[in-house]
């Protein structure tokens, strides 16, 4: 029997009020992958349920084999960023990269060492004692990318975190952001309307519309020539 590979969504069905979405498909480990898709069509609705906060109606989630549709947010083993970044304003951005390390922020010699070269490695070296109000957005979402390396989690999920950012900065912190995940191969999944974003960082692309998700498909093929629902979405 072959080995359990990645992300597995199995007949998975969801509802909210009279929305519902279905889901049937499989991410590889290591697979970077764009959820793109019109409007209300469910991409959030999709990283909520994989995230815990949206029990489905029926099917299974699963990472590695092991079945997590029943596990609370914080068993499971992925990070998920919004687009707020979903810093604390009364705390520091080293503190905010902290929790990573412990939600009641009691950390030891060592892990100041590790806050320190997380920071380091997204380029905020001396910004530690800064709190979010004092940051640019760009460097708001480097402390947030920060967390998300400390983190270290197997997958990753990205709702739309950057589309505040103008193109140019968007696009060093999508680079920044394939650097971690090269470092630490965890599993993308990231919600974007931005065809560049997800030919910049994606191997793949779940489209979610008319109520369904669909498996995903090489993102050049798929840009290149788009289904009608696609297409009308991006225009």
């Amino acid at each position: 029997m072959a080995k359990p590979d990645g992300l597995r969504l199995d007949h998975l069905e969801l509802a909210q009020g009279s929305f519902r979405l279905s889901a049937d498909l499989q991410v590889p480990t290591g697979d970077r992958v764009a959820i793109m898709g019109p409007s209300g069509g469910g991409k959030s609705t999709l990283l909520a349920a994989i995230a815990g906060f949206l029990p489905p109606r029926r099917g299974r989630i699963l990472w590695q084999g092991r079945d997590l549709t029943r596990l609370a947010p914080g068993d499971r083993p992925l990070s998920i960023l919004f687009q707020d970044q979903n810093l604390f304003p009364h705390l520091t951005a080293a503190q905010n990269v902290g929790l990573a390390l412990h939600p009641g922020l009691r950390l030891t010699a060592a892990d100041h060492a590790r806050v320190e070269a997380a920071l380091t490695r997204v380029g905020l070296a001396t910004l530690g004692p800064r709190r979010p109000a004092d940051l640019s957005g760009g460097q708001q979402g480097r402390v947030a990318l920060a967390r998300l390396l400390l983190r270290d989690r197997p997958l990753v999920l990205l709702d739309e975190p950057f589309s505040a950012l103008g193109p140019a900065l968007k696009a060093e912190m999508l680079t920044l952001l394939a650097g971690i995940l090269s470092e630490t191969g965890a599993t993308l999944l990231m919600v974007t309307h931005d065809p560049g974003d997800a030919r910049a960082i994606a191997d793949s692309v779940i489209l979610v519309a008319d109520g369904r998700a669909e498996p995903p498909r090489p993102t050049a093929a798929l840009l290149d020539d788009p289904p009608p629902a696609l297409r009308a979405y991006l225009g």
